[in-house]
């Protein structure tokens, strides 16, 4: 499901902003960017995440900003860093016979020597802040997902009723197809020039018989009804739902197909063509379902 969130947190001299962005994917896909500061913090991150969001590509990206006031960002000096930097410099100097000594410009240079606040401290110190713009973003995120949600819940109920009007349609006219091929059968008898006398009864009934159990779908029926059931069973549910529909879907083209193969008729052969349409409009929706 496709969604937005932002949050925001400043406090002890720090301030954190989390932004969210989701789209629709059949399965769950966490993208988390960080600043270098902060990377420990992406198994957490993820974790809060995952305790929200169940389907869907989401890209989280945090930033940290120091504040203004007596916690603003200092530079820092790591003279120790710039003594050990100096002498092995000097020493390399030396074996390369190049001239000149080390200049304070390069040692400003040299990586660890100037440090800021966000580096002095520990990631884990941010966590509280990351975790409270996170969970806003999240509950920004999530409500614009729901609202998404009723909408998709709509459009599969629309397509559900008409396919439950499609198979009521078929449970009508299946008794009727064993009789209307009785009644061909005799009428191909009469039409190869054979005496309607010499028909054998006993003969055309087991004919009758083999074709009705080959062509009998009143399983396949019973358990569509038992899949729409279970659809209605999800709408009343509090928890992501995405999956199973996906699974009430492909149980549904296994009996659609059945249906379609068995069937020796029409009308029949028709409402499975809409039964079939219906129900892609459906699988394609219940992929972006959570």
């Amino acid at each position: 499901m496709t969604g937005y969130g932002w949050g925001e947190r400043a406090e002890d001299g720090f301030k954190v902003t989390v932004e969210l962005s989701s789209v629709n994917r059949k399965q769950s896909e966490i993208s988390v960017i960080l600043p270098r500061e902060l990377e420990v913090l992406e198994a957490q991150i993820r974790d809060e995440v995952n305790r929200r969001i169940a389907r869907g590509r989401l890209t989280a990206r945090v930033s940290l900003h120091m504040t203004e006031g007596k916690d603003a960002a200092r530079a820092h000096l790591n003279r120790e860093l710039a003594h050990a930097y100096a002498r092995e410099l000097t020493r390399l100097a030396k074996e390369l016979n190049l001239a000149g000594a080390v200049s304070l410009d390069v040692l400003m240079r040299a990586p660890g020597v100037v440090q800021n606040n966000e580096e002095l401290t520990d990631a884990e110190d941010f966590w509280p802040g990351v975790e409270k713009a996170l969970r806003q973003a999240l509950e920004m995120m999530v409500k614009m997902r729901v609202r998404e949600g009723e909408h998709l819940q709509k459009d599969l109920c629309n397509r559900i009723g008409i396919m439950r009007k499609s198979v009521t349609r078929v449970q009508k006219q299946a008794p009727a197809v064993q009789k209307r091929y009785r009644e061909q059968l005799i009428e191909r008898i009469k039409n190869a020039g054979l005496d309607e006398n010499a028909i054998d009864e006993e003969r055309l009934l087991k004919e009758v018989v083999y074709f009705a159990d080959r062509s009998d779908i009143s399983e396949e029926l019973t358990r569509m009804q038992s899949h729409f059931q279970q659809f209605d069973d999800c709408l009343k549910s509090k928890e992501p739902v995405g999956r199973m529909l996906d699974f009430l879907a492909q149980e549904m083209n296994r009996e659609i197909n059945t249906i379609g193969s068995k069937a020796n008729d029409s009308l029949i052969s028709r409402e499975v063509v809409t039964l079939k349409a219906e129900l892609e409009k459906f699988r394609e929706q219940a992929q972006n379902v959570e």
